[in-house]
């Protein structure tokens, strides 16, 4: 008796964890821990009370192909081929319905990107004026794009959410200053702006302006920057002045002025490139020129917090160095590493230099060892880019993509330091792009978002994405 009564226990437990479901009038058959692994906030954990109280099946009023495969979501936290089927926007929405959003992200989302293994998966071009001017990138994978006088926002999944038309015929400079409002500036009008996504309106503009100095006005933005509660805009005014602007993020009113200079050398043009680094909280400011003589320009680090310059350099510089003439064309910084890396515009060559031990001359000139992959330099002439993203160093040469990944393995007999010291054995470089894409025209900006980079090329419509497969990697045999 004992037996049946347990057995029946067993049946009894069974029949009543199995509910159903009439989803558009297609009836489905799961249980209660598939529906409730949706989460606490899903509209299927709701529902699973009145499940375990009432025979009848809940009617849903829902796509029944779309609930098959968020079905099988749930059950294998992955999506079946059955997906394909649908968009990524009826997916998107279908999902936002039932409350398991995050769940269909998780599955989407790319994997940890690597450059080695990365490939275009596809082209972000906004319906109306797809010449894009400019974009950034977010943590979560998502972009804005500034198109003409517009911006049009892009989720996590490159499905466009928003545009708003600005007052600004275009936009050279943007940065994302919180989740729904970006901060805006052009070379042709004056002023930094902000523009709400959500709301689709202007929520305010700040103006560098000197009353005691008549020479202030009609300051155009040259780049930004922000950190958690400032934003960092460089000023020009017609005449060169310039200066850079720091921003209350949320009372829109400047704090303090940093920087300001006459434009008439390339070391005191106005900074086209910021870059806040958050650990050690000082402002990294650049400015790259380039002519008939070749490149010249500074990189210049303010603390904020004193207003002072605690390093900077010069190039061409005094001859110190055994790379004089030399110049760099780009730079980037590695906020995480905290190092500096630049480009230079005759050699071709990628330098770093650690930012905890900067000094008259702290590059680091990095080498590679493959003789095919040498770089011949050129005259210089060669439009270029770098992009510092999740510690790797992307290189824009002209229409060419490569990726300077850091060597993980250590040598017993040398120190971390003496290796860098040369380096050699600190990074390795490989080509990412393939020669079709190398042909489509000339890399203007790079920047990475969650585990996607993002490209923009000159003349070249919409914004390229780039991820690495999901089968890239060793596979064991065993």
């Amino acid at each position: 008796m004992e037996e049946e009564s347990t057995s029946q226990t067993t049946t009894d437990s069974n029949v009543t964890d199995r509910i159903k479901l009439n989803v558009g009038g297609k009836l489905f058959e799961t249980t209660l821990s598939t529906i409730r692994s949706g989460g606490p906030d899903s509209l299927l954990f709701a529902l699973s009370n009145r499940f375990s109280n009432d025979p009848n099946p809940v009617f849903i009023d829902r796509d029944p192909e779309i609930f098959s495969v968020f079905l099988s979501l749930l059950r294998t936290n992955h999506l079946p081929s059955t997906a394909r089927r649908f968009s990524k926007q009826e997916l998107a929405d279908e999902a936002l319905f039932y409350g398991i959003d995050s769940h269909l992200r998780n599955a989407t989302s790319p994997p940890p990107f690597s450059g080695i293994d990365a490939s275009i998966v596809a082209s972000v071009r906004p319906a109306s004026e797809g010449l894009s001017s400019t974009f950034t990138a977010a943590e979560n994978g998502s972009v804005w794009i500034a198109h003409g006088g517009q911006l049009s926002s892009y989720d996590w999944n490159l499905i466009h959410s928003a545009t708003v038309r600005t007052h600004l015929d275009e936009i050279n400079s943007i940065c994302r200053v919180w989740p729904e409002i970006a901060a805006v500036g052009t070379e042709s009008d004056a002023g930094l702006h902000f523009y709400n996504f959500s709301g689709s309106r202007h929520v305010g503009s700040v103006h560098w302006s000197d009353p005691s100095d008549p020479r202030i006005f009609k300051a155009r933005v040259n780049a930004i920057t922000a950190s958690d509660n400032s934003v960092f805009a460089s000023f020009d005014c017609p005449h060169r002045e310039n200066c850079i602007l720091e921003v209350d993020k949320a009372k829109l009113q400047i704090v303090s002025q940093l920087g300001r200079q006459s434009g008439n050398q390339a070391k005191n043009m106005v900074p086209g490139k910021l870059t806040f680094v958050p650990t050690t909280g000082v402002l990294v400011g650049s400015a790259v020129t380039g002519g008939a003589f070749g490149y010249s320009g500074y990189i210049r680090v303010w603390d904020p917090r004193s207003g002072e310059v605690v390093w900077e350099t010069n190039e061409p510089g005094a001859g110190r160095s055994s790379r004089f003439g030399d110049s760099f064309s780009a730079i980037d910084v590695d906020v995480e590493k905290l190092l500096l890396f630049k480009l230079c515009s005759k050699s071709g060559d990628l330098a770093m230099a650690d930012m905890r031990r900067l000094g008259d001359d702290p590059w680091v000139y990095l080498k590679e060892k493959n003789p095919s992959l040498w770089t011949d330099g050129g005259d210089g002439s060669t439009s270029s880019v770098v992009n510092c993203y999740k510690g790797q160093v992307f290189v824009g040469r002209g229409g060419e993509l490569e990726v300077w990944s850091r060597v993980k393995e250590v040598v017993e007999c040398e120190s971390e330091r003496d290796r860098e010291s040369d380096g050699e054995g600190v990074y390795r470089r490989n080509f990412v792009d393939k020669r079709e894409d190398s042909e489509k025209g000339v890399i203007v900006k790079i920047e990475g978002g969650g585990d996607r980079l993002f490209i923009s090329r000159e003349d070249v419509e919409g914004i390229e994405v780039w991820e690495s497969s999901h089968y890239a990697g060793a596979i064991s045999v065993l």
